[in-house]
């Protein structure tokens, strides 16, 4: 693939589409061509099992469904939008990728990172990103600076203890993917964080 995949990661309210968003901003000043895409999401079958999952009605989802529904949304993201951008030579944002299923599902509801791996074996094939940029901020600080969770989302409803587990599974992948994914720290104003996220991408020559 000619292009670049770089994918955000956090807990719910850590600000990775804001900051996607101000790192678009800056790369359409500099001409620096690219797309900015999302999961579960970004084509419109994807969308469309988006609205599912995230449905608040549909509590009576079972885990092994939810992880499936994932996964069926992301191979048809990837063949549709981010395998096309990426072999025509484009810079990939992606909010979202394969870790947020690993540590939500795999680790937060249990399920296991071997269970996750296997059911997105065949969509990922190599769709590996470049660079995972996991915005480092605590679920608590995150839902407060946010004002709480969003009523009509029904993974954000899952509680604070839950999303306690997710911020563990996510450092835990930190730890063991240390040459792909880097912590950014979000104590900071939006813009210091954004200013971290550019130098970042810099000195990795990714833009």
């Amino acid at each position: 693939m000619k292009g670049r995949f770089i994918t955000f990661e956090g807990c719910e309210g850590s600000g990775k589409s804001t900051q996607i968003r101000l790192l678009s901003e800056r790369l359409k000043k500099e001409g620096i061509s690219h797309i900015v895409t999302r999961e579960p999401g970004g084509s419109d079958i994807a969308e469309q099992i988006r609205a599912i999952i995230l449905n608040g009605k549909n509590t009576a989802m079972c885990d092994e469904c939810e992880a499936l529904l994932y996964a069926a949304a992301r191979a048809q993201h990837l063949r549709e939008k981010v395998q096309p951008e990426l072999e025509g030579g484009k810079l990939v944002l992606c909010d979202r990728f394969v870790d947020s299923s690993l540590a939500y599902q795999g680790y937060a509801r249990g399920l296991g990172m071997e269970f996750i791996n296997n059911i997105n074996s065949f969509a990922l094939r190599d769709f590996r990103p470049d660079i995972t940029l996991f915005l480092n901020i605590s679920p608590k600080a995150a839902f407060e600076r946010k004002h709480g969770a969003d009523r009509g989302d029904r993974i954000e409803q899952l509680g604070l203890g839950f999303h306690q587990k997710v911020y563990e599974g996510y450092l835990k992948l930190a730890e063991r993917y240390p040459e792909r994914i880097v912590k950014v720290e979000c104590g900071g104003s939006k813009w210091d964080t954004a200013e971290n996220i550019y130098k970042i991408l810099k000195n990795k020559k990714l833009i």
